[in-house]
């Protein structure tokens, strides 16, 4: 699973406390190095004076003179041992209460291990701890060994090494907690920005005339920022879309209206071709058979494209926003009727009907609801083979009426679900096309269900299909509850 992308905001925080840590570790890193090697510059002075006054204090005859490291003047825990061939003579040291101490074996192997030189060294005395020591030649055969204690270098080392970590915490802590409110407060402009572009998201900008009246506000459009020219080009772009929708709506009414105007203009001329072809082939006068076919054949096609023309006008008209009656209309009436109508046009099918007990009533135009559901019945009746079962039911859901018209026919091709409510889109091949189809009558069902406040969906699969019409209930008691289907009518 992977992790979730660091927004922004966190990405500038964490951002701005690396950059703080980093620069904190090399400045604390210089500051101890710096201090410790001052400190111990320190006390390699000051193990060269001790050096000094234990020469002193032997006076260049170190035979039968005391151990320098107990002389007087030294500070205690002072080490001042002369070395006489591989061994150290009287390996003791006074304490920071002036008691004598002797060395143990391994402190003196240590001191021993160390080069002659006049250059100060550590050496790790266990629990004596750290020392800085100069060993130096005072004959052929006698050294001296002079030491100082590391450990006030080391305790001041560490103290400071505490206090910066404590500072450098405490200060990435702060650190976090104020660039997170600077950087909050800094990225504010383009909160807003993506605020107005989530308000733009949400408008229905598929149909109809859109205005987008969102834009960003002019304090987060200066150019001198970055987000003011984010905000800016979101701006330009907005004013381009509103530019390209008011267009599309221009182009669109322009077609709608030449649809209707066409529609309206063709329905006389085509009257009149069905009329003169019908009359001429009842003339008494006896015609040869196949002026008697073309006369037929003329009538029919009349007929066809006058259906068509009313459906144009009327989705023309839907398009344009023409009002509907609003009525109260009593969907198990409605439905009786169509399906009665439906079994009259498709005997070959069997047709089922189920309503509940309790009427569902609507508020709507009734012969547009008529129209939608006798389009879904023909859709049925046309796109699927004899002895098709067709199934239609009614109940309520969630305040809606649902219609649904279902049958077992061949399904309807996956790739045409998508675009199946658009204009002129014809059921595939594998549905039988017994009579001619415009492709227009889902159209009409989804603009007459829309123009209720409804929705029409649909299902298929190689079993068959399943639309359904949902309608808000009208506000009557006669609604309020849900009903179940009851018996089969």
């Amino acid at each position: 699973m992977s992790r979730a992308p660091w927004s922004l905001r966190q990405r500038l925080v964490v951002g701005i406390v690396a950059l703080l840590a980093v620069i904190s570790v090399i400045v604390g890193a210089i500051s101890v190095l710096s201090l410790r090697g001052f400190l111990l510059s320190q006390l390699d002075d000051q193990v060269a004076l001790a050096t000094a006054r234990s020469q002193a204090a032997l006076g260049f005859r170190p035979e039968g003179s005391p151990p320098p490291g107990i002389g007087e003047a030294q500070a205690s825990r002072t080490l001042g041992l002369l070395v006489v061939g591989d061994a150290i003579i009287r390996p003791q040291y006074l304490d920071d209460e002036a008691q004598l101490r002797t060395l143990t074996e391994s402190q003196q192997n240590a001191l021993l291990a160390l080069e002659v030189s006049e250059r100060p060294m550590s050496v790790d005395l266990g629990s004596l701890g750290t020392y800085r020591v100069v060993h130096v030649d005072l004959t052929d055969e006698i050294s001296l060994l002079v030491g100082l204690p590391q450990y006030t270098v080391d305790e001041a080392v560490t103290q400071l090494l505490l206090t910066i970590a404590g500072v450098t915490a405490a200060g990435l802590v702060a650190a976090a907690v104020a660039g997170t409110f600077v950087v909050r407060v800094a990225l504010r402009p383009l909160g807003r920005i993506v605020g107005t572009a989530r308000r733009v998201a949400e408008l229905p900008l598929d149909k109809g005339e859109v205005a987008i009246a969102e834009r960003v506000p002019d304090g987060d459009t200066d150019p001198r920022t970055e987000v003011g020219q984010v905000g800016a080009a979101f701006n330009h772009m907005l004013d381009h879309v509103q530019s390209a929708l008011t267009a599309r709506q221009a182009s669109e009414s322009k077609v709608r209206q030449f649809v209707a105007d066409a529609s309206h203009e063709l329905r006389t001329p085509l009257a009149s071709i069905r009329g003169y072809s019908e009359l001429t082939r009842r003339s008494p006068h006896d015609l040869p058979a196949d002026t008697r076919h073309a006369l037929s054949r003329i009538e029919s096609e009349s007929v066809r494209m006058s259906a068509l023309v009313d459906e144009l006008l009327l989705l023309a008209r839907l398009d344009s926003g023409v009002e509907l009656r609003r009525d109260d209309v009593d969907l198990s009436t409605l439905l009786i009727d169509a399906v009665a109508d439906a079994h009259a046009a498709g005997s070959d099918h069997e047709w089922e009907l189920d309503l509940p007990e309790t009427p569902i009533t609507v508020t709507g135009d009734h012969g547009r609801l008529h129209q939608a559901v006798v389009n879904l019945l023909t859709n049925a009746r046309v796109h699927t083979p004899a002895g098709t079962l067709v199934s239609v039911a009614a109940a309520t859901a969630d305040g809606h009426a649902v219609i649904s018209v279902a049958d077992n026919g061949p399904g309807i091709d996956p790739e045409l679900l998508p675009t199946l409510f658009e204009r002129f889109v014809r059921g595939d091949s594998s549905r039988s096309r017994a009579a001619g189809s415009t492709g227009l009558g889902l159209a009409i069902v989804r603009a007459v269900i829309e123009r209720h406040g409804g929705t029409v969906g649909v299902t298929s699969s190689p079993s068959g299909t399943r639309f359904e019409l949902h309608l808000p209930l009208a506000a009557s008691p006669a609604s309020a509850g849900a009903t179940e289907p009851g018996q089969s009518r």
